[in-house]
C-alpha cells in the first residue's frame, strides 16, 4: 500500500491511500497542527516502527476504510449503509494496537520537540519511553525536516 502525504498551505495537508485490497479510497484532509510531523504521518511512523499490525495503516493495507470513505460513489453508499447497520465490533488485538499507536505518538512528538529546540520541556505525562521511542524519533528525524521544506503542493510517498 502507498500512503501519499501532500502538504497544504500552513499546517494542512491531504492523504491518499493507494491499496490492492478493499475499495479505492477517496483522498482525505489531515488533521493538522504541526510544522514538521503531520498528525498522519506520525501514526504511520509509530505504527511502523512499533510493528503495529492493527492500528490505523494495517488496517486499511486489509481493507479496512477507517477514516476513510470510498471514491467510487455506489461504493460510499454501501459503506454508509453498513456503518448505519451496525456497528463494526473491533477486536481487542485491534483496540490495543490502536491505543499502543496513540500512547507511542504522545511520547514520540513531545521527545522529538525537545530534541530539536521546538520545545524546552517534556510534558508531565512523558515519563521515561520505551526503547522503541528512540527508534521512532530517529524515523521522525528521517522526514521532519523534509516535510517542513516541501513547497505547498508537494508530497512523501511512504509504502507500507
Amino acid at each position: 500500500m502507498r500512503v501519499v502525504f501532500t502538504k497544504g498551505p500552513g499546517t494542512s495537508y491531504d492523504i491518499a491511500v493507494h491499496r490492492e485490497t478493499g475499495a479505492a479510497l477517496a483522498p482525505r484532509n489531515g488533521p493538522g497542527g504541526h510544522p514538521y510531523l503531520p498528525h498522519d504521518l506520525v501514526h504511520f511512523l509509530v505504527e511502523a516502527e512499533a510493528g503495529i499490525k492493527l492500528g490505523v495503516y494495517g488496517r486499511l493495507a486489509a481493507g479496512d476504510n477507517g477514516l476513510f470513505w470510498p471514491a467510487d460513489p455506489a461504493e460510499r453508499a454501501k459503506a454508509a449503509r453498513r456503518r448505519k447497520s451496525k456497528r463494526v465490533q473491533s477486536s481487542p488485538q485491534a483496540k490495543a494496537d490502536m491505543a499502543r499507536s496513540e500512547e507511542l505518538a504522545g511520547i514520540a512528538v513531545p521527545v522529538w520537540e525537545v530534541r530539536h529546540g521546538h520545545a524546552r520541556e517534556l510534558p508531565a505525562y512523558v515519563t521515561a519511553g520505551p526503547s522503541v521511542v528512540d527508534r521512532i524519533v530517529s524515523r521522525f528525524d528521517e522526514y521532519a525536516d523534509r516535510w517542513h521544506t516541501l513547497p505547498v503542493g508537494g508530497s512523501l510517498t511512504l509504502t507500507w
